[in-house]
């Protein structure tokens, strides 16, 4: 029995939800989402809480009744506070700047490197901090919009030069020695 799918998701007053067979509709302050699920889950609406069941108890219904629920509560989430991931860009020269509503990162190449935003995501540049800010309704579309950003230049273990998410550890290895070791004559 899934501990996650079992729980009902609570619909807030300023959504509101549509379900056509396995197709949700939810629309809220920020924006609207729709989300297609498998059929071997049942989606139901009971009053102000939407229930998610299994179809029977094959292993592959049980798998997906507690992804369904926690998918159709990140859409709730998302229309009504949408969702954000800040990056952090530490290196000398690093540095990334607004164009319009796309993004341009300058990480040691030599060339800018322009990101577009994609439908439904913005973006917040503070240069002082340099710091990005990815924000938008769907949370799958922002972290991975974050991802493909981060993976222009990961941080590195030696010297910490990279884009890195906030709160990120970044595991720090010493470099060579200058002298000593076993070639030393």
């Amino acid at each position: 029995m899934s501990r996650i799918g079992k729980n009902p998701v609570p619909i807030p007053s300023e959504v509101s939800i549509e379900i056509s067979r396995n197709e949700v509709k939810v629309k809220g302050p920020k924006g609207e989402l729709s989300q297609k699920f498998h059929k071997l889950v049942e989606i139901k609406k009971d009053g102000e809480t939407l229930v998610v069941v299994p179809q029977n108890e094959s292993k592959e219904a049980r798998s997906l009744w507690g992804l369904s629920r926690t998918l159709i509560a990140n859409m709730i989430e998302g229309v009504m506070n949408g969702f954000s991931k800040k990056l952090i860009i530490t290196g000398v020269g690093y540095k990334s700047a607004l164009k319009g509503k796309d993004l341009e990162l300058q990480l040691g190449f030599s060339h800018p490197i322009e990101v577009k935003a994609p439908m439904g995501i913005e973006f917040e540049v503070d240069p002082k901090k340099n710091t990005i800010v990815v924000r938008g309704i769907d949370k799958q579309l922002v972290g991975e919009t974050a991802a493909n950003i981060r993976k222009w230049r990961k941080p590195e273990p030696y010297k910490g030069k990279g884009i890195a998410y906030e709160g990120e550890y970044i595991p720090r290895k010493a470099g060579k020695s200058a002298a000593g070791g076993a070639g030393a004559a």
